[in-house]
């Protein structure tokens, strides 16, 4: 797990013409991704329209990447059943994932305990590192700071995309945690401040579209060129902004086919991104350089 790196990108999940998952696109998609400075992938996460994956597309797809990537493939997993959580988590290690994702129940909102209770079990039943998911805006429910450092606790999990956008729980988690338990923004808008209050990294989406600035702005932090950090910040920010004006990922495949680099449409719920946020990312994408 000490592997996955800093610059750890959430990929979409390309479709065919049929809306069937293209496992070959997949893995071109991912190539390019790594060859733009990505350490690690998560397969079928939110961004990977990940309620709409089939536990078997889930399984093949974690195997399909993990057969043609040299980067580490991390698998998302997580749902609101703890029992549905484990049974797709035994699928990820027979795949050979390197490590999974864990995003907290949503829906069912349950409280600090039952949020301890549920990852404590996924932890004592899947044999890969974890990496827990707190994102209050799609979840309904956030994970408390101390909620995260008694999970911090169990030895296999060993990280933490942390999306609540509030630098003050995330700075006490970051305090608070093991020296070897890493916390990663889980939004690409907080990727500076997060690294600037001690997290390691981030958990990307824009990274798929601007992945050479993401890797500039986060080696230049690491390195202590913090102008350059913020300059980078800086320059990608309205493109960040482009990419969340509605529901992820509907704006980063509009993005990708905009690019040419075409990962299909989107399984309904979700709808195709309209001119107005088009016209906002091509407006952003020529700014930055990418097109």
């Amino acid at each position: 797990m000490r592997e996955w790196g800093r610059l750890i990108t959430a990929m979409v999940t390309p479709f065919n013409k049929d809306m069937d998952v293209d496992y070959e696109k997949a893995c071109d998609l991912a190539q390019g991704i790594v060859d733009d400075g990505t350490t690690a992938i998560v397969a079928s996460g939110t961004t990977g329209e990940s309620p709409t994956i089939t536990q078997d597309e889930k399984y093949e797809l974690f195997r399909a990447l993990k057969a043609k990537l040299n980067v580490p493939i991390i698998a998302g997993i997580g749902t609101n059943c703890t029992r549905a959580t484990i049974e797709t988590g035994k699928l990820a290690v027979k795949a050979g994932a390197d490590g999974v994702l864990v995003v907290s129940p949503y829906y069912n909102k349950p409280n600090q305990q039952g949020l301890y209770a549920h990852f404590k079990a996924i932890a004592e039943a899947v044999d890969l590192p974890m990496m827990l998911y707190n994102v209050p805006s799609r979840t309904g429910g956030n994970m408390t700071a101390e909620t995260t450092l008694a999970l911090s606790k169990i030895p296999n999990i060993v990280a933490m995309k942390e999306a609540s956008g509030n630098i003050d729980q995330i700075t006490r988690i970051i305090a608070g945690c093991p020296k070897d338990f890493l916390v990663y923004s889980g939004d690409d808008a907080f990727t500076l401040p997060v690294m600037c209050a001690g997290g390691y990294g981030i958990v990307s989406v824009a990274a798929q579209v601007a992945g050479k600035q993401m890797r500039q702005m986060v080696d230049a932090f690491a390195k202590g060129d913090i102008d350059r950090a913020a300059n980078v910040h800086q320059r990608l920010n309205p493109l960040i902004n482009a990419l969340f004006m509605t529901t992820n990922p509907i704006p980063v495949k509009a993005a990708l086919k905009i690019m040419g680099r075409d990962a299909g449409g989107l399984r309904l719920p979700l709808t195709e991104a309209d001119e107005k946020v088009k016209e906002a990312l091509k407006k952003e994408l020529r700014t930055l350089g990418i097109i």
